[in-house]
């Protein structure tokens, strides 16, 4: 009897929803099943050698001139921001409508129409939360906006593609403020209202990706493949992380690990729910390249300047 009823508080404490792909129960904090243990229990992907995230080392960058500036539709259109979700008891998912917002430029190969975005926390504003690092600073949270080549009908298909989906990654850095910004006072105002797993709400026509996005420069990015962060973990991701961070007060950080449960009301709350780096193996993370080096790529940063200087006697 006891060991029945170990194995039901288990079985409440684990959300069986899964990832696009996956066919095994997984879960960021129990020791018995974290993610320390997926490469284990659902090695297919999870083991692989192009997972993500990863840590970003801003002197190993390699510029890349195909990197221009983006092309994003339906960024301002609050009609295309459909639905938000407590999902599984994992995260927050914001539903988008894939027939308005989609992204294209920023040297990916076609255009991809934007499905969800979802978000990686730790347990407050004073703790760590993003799940990519760069020169192993970690945010306190961590907005991703998922979005899958046109050409494919949904997840499954285009995870068959090494560059099936295209993730833009964006750190949130907490402030010192109270409420602010107002657009993402208003998202966080939605939280109360779906705390257990599954609960959905309408909140059409009340904001938009680019004010969620606001004092982000879209043009300046970090580029590299890799996989979901998620189980199953596929290795079919072109990660976008962006260098600006978007700042949002402390009190509304704070309430994602303070209002949602990973199954209802009476149990635990999500917090932490973000994956650790992972290696980098032999993958080379690349960016804008600096005027400098577009003009002599071959050449140190002093010899290009010389020679510049030289060509204007």
């Amino acid at each position: 009897m006891k060991v029945q009823l170990v194995t039901l508080i288990a079985a409440c404490l684990l959300p069986t929803a899964l990832s696009e792909g996956s066919s095994a129960v997984w879960c960021y904090n129990l020791p018995s099943c974290n993610s320390t243990t997926w490469p284990i229990d659902i090695p297919e992907h999870c083991s692989g050698t192009k997972q993500s995230p990863v840590n970003i080392v801003t002197a190993n960058i390699q510029g890349d001139a195909s990197l221009v500036a983006f092309n994003f539709a339906g960024f301002d259109d609050s009609s295309a921001v459909l639905q938000i979700q407590n999902a599984d008891g994992k995260s927050v998912k914001v539903s988008l409508d894939d027939s308005k917002v989609n992204v294209s430029g920023g040297g990916l190969p076609g255009v991809y129409v934007s499905e969800q975005f979802h978000i990686h926390w730790g347990n407050g504003s004073s703790s760590a939360g993003s799940e990519h690092t760069v020169d192993g600073k970690q945010y306190a949270m961590e907005l991703h906006i998922v979005n899958i080549k046109s050409i494919y009908p949904n997840v499954t298909a285009a995870l068959a593609d090494p560059t099936g989906l295209a993730v833009l990654g964006f750190f949130i850095e907490a402030t010192s403020d109270s409420g602010k910004p107002q657009s993402w006072k208003n998202l966080t105002s939605y939280l109360s209202s779906i705390p257990n797993n599954g609960n959905t709400l309408d909140i059409m026509n009340t904001i938009t990706l680019n004010s969620l996005l606001q004092g982000v420069d879209k043009t300046k990015y970090y580029r590299y493949n890799g996989s979901l962060t998620t189980p199953s973990c596929n290795e079919g991701v072109v990660w976008t992380v962006f260098k600006d961070t978007i700042k949002v007060s402390q009190d509304l950080i704070n309430l994602f690990s303070t209002t949602l449960y990973i199954n209802t009301k009476s149990g635990p709350l999500i917090t932490n729910n973000f994956r650790p780096v992972q290696k980098l193996n032999n993958r080379v993370i690349k960016s804008q390249v600096s005027s400098a080096s577009t003009l002599y790529p071959a050449l140190s940063i002093s010899t290009a300047l010389l020679i510049y200087t030289l060509s204007w006697l």
